[in-house]
């Protein structure tokens, strides 16, 4: 695979690190900026949203920047936002940098997608977008234990210093790589195409059955601790080894889904890993009415939970990008915003749910969300086929 597919794996790393690892380091930023670990919280929260806003917008207004020029602009603001960071002396002005870095995220995250999607073989689109989607896995698995070890040895201001340093190497390591022939984008249509091409039924319903996975899985991982607490005897030390050994099968299964994308085709990836993230979650609903539950069967269920809950992302975004057309970008930008509106979703419900209906019905509410999300795609997937229909009648 060529160099810059690799490139653009550390960028995506780098940008979702960014993002993650303040859960890492929340404490000591919560006492040193003198607000409480909820207050200091909102930084997650505030980066999400921002992100999940902007990123369209961003795919509009940047549509027709060569993708050099926007990466160097949206990493040199990112690299500034995190020096001034690791100097903030008040949560205010630590809020406001986090948005500003997340302005830059916004604009540089889907295109790091778009760009490996357009310059994949026909036959390869799942497998390349899978190898930039390990940098999201390789975040939670990597980056984010990295981080907090920097910040408990050396201060959570010298984490953010490290993540300058990161976004300085991506950029490097783009503008080494990166193709300079066919560096602009093609075929710009205007703003009221792009519109057009994704409010197509095929398109929209599949962010909403994005958006509906997203919280239903991200629900479950936000809130996976206290459920294995309450339905375990496990020790926190086993807890642990089930959380990493998810976190490596999501590493496999995220390539894995990219092969099935493109042997298979993205609709019926899609529909073998949302079933099955499903499927699993009536199980981990079950398994509350058997606790205490043996640590070994609860290591294979999450593990398998671990897997499904990326094997999803390549076939999302190659379906999207085949569908969206010229729009691809744009598309690509809203899958962005509706992960990211997944995940503050799937914070707030479970949230909910944990508080007035206990750790044991989190899964029950994930699998409803999961049927929800089969139910979107199966309604997307009939309407590409009217499409297809339509245009064959149309042509004949």
């Amino acid at each position: 695979m060529p160099a810059w597919l690799f490139a653009l794996l550390f960028a995506a790393f780098i940008l979702y690190t960014d993002d993650y690892v303040i859960a890492g380091v929340l404490p000591e930023i919560a006492r040193d900026l003198n607000v409480s670990e909820a207050h200091a919280g909102q930084l997650v929260t505030v980066f999400s949203l921002t992100v999940a806003v902007a990123a369209p917008i961003a795919a509009f207004a940047l549509a027709r920047v060569s993708r050099r020029r926007l990466f160097t602009v949206a990493f040199v603001i990112f690299v500034a936002a995190n020096l001034v960071a690791a100097t903030a002396s008040s949560f205010g002005l630590m809020m406001a940098l986090r948005v500003v870095a997340a302005l830059a995220a916004a604009a540089s995250t889907p295109t790091v997608f778009a760009f490996a999607a357009e310059r994949a073989p026909e036959s390869h689109i799942g497998r390349y977008v899978a190898v930039v989607a390990l940098g999201v896995t390789g975040s939670i698995a990597a980056g984010v234990p990295i981080g907090t070890w920097i910040g408990g040895h050396y201060g959570w201001r010298a984490t953010f210093v490290a993540m300058a340093v990161g976004g300085v190497a991506a950029l490097v390591f783009l503008l080494v790589v990166l193709p300079r022939e066919g560096d602009k984008p093609s075929e710009v249509p205007d703003i009221r195409q792009q519109l057009r091409a994704l409010g197509n039924l095929p398109v929209s319903l599949g962010l909403l059955a994005n958006c509906a996975l997203m919280t239903g899985s991200m629900m479950m991982l936000t809130y996976m601790a206290p459920y294995l607490a309450a339905v375990s005897e496990a020790s926190v030390d086993q807890r642990a080894l089930a959380f990493s050994l998810s976190g490596f099968a999501g590493i496999v299964c995220i390539w894995a889904g990219g092969k099935a994308t493109d042997r298979w085709g993205p609709d019926r990836a899609l529909v073998a890993g949302i079933g099955l993230f499903t499927g699993i979650m009536v199980v981990l609903g079950l398994l509350w009415f058997v606790r205490p539950v043996p640590f070994t069967v609860l290591v294979v269920v999450g593990t398998i939970w671990g897997g499904m809950a990326f094997w999803n992302s390549p076939a999302i975004q190659a379906r999207l990008y085949l569908l969206a057309g010229p729009a691809a970008a744009q598309a690509l930008a809203f899958n962005t915003s509706s992960t990211y509106l997944g995940v503050s979703l799937g914070g707030a419900i479970g949230g909910l749910t944990l508080g007035s209906l206990g750790a044991g019905l989190l899964p029950a509410v994930a699998a409803f969300l999961g049927l929800s999300s089969l139910g979107l795609l199966a309604l997307a997937i009939g309407a590409s086929k009217k499409t297809v229909s339509s245009l064959e009648a149309a042509e004949s």
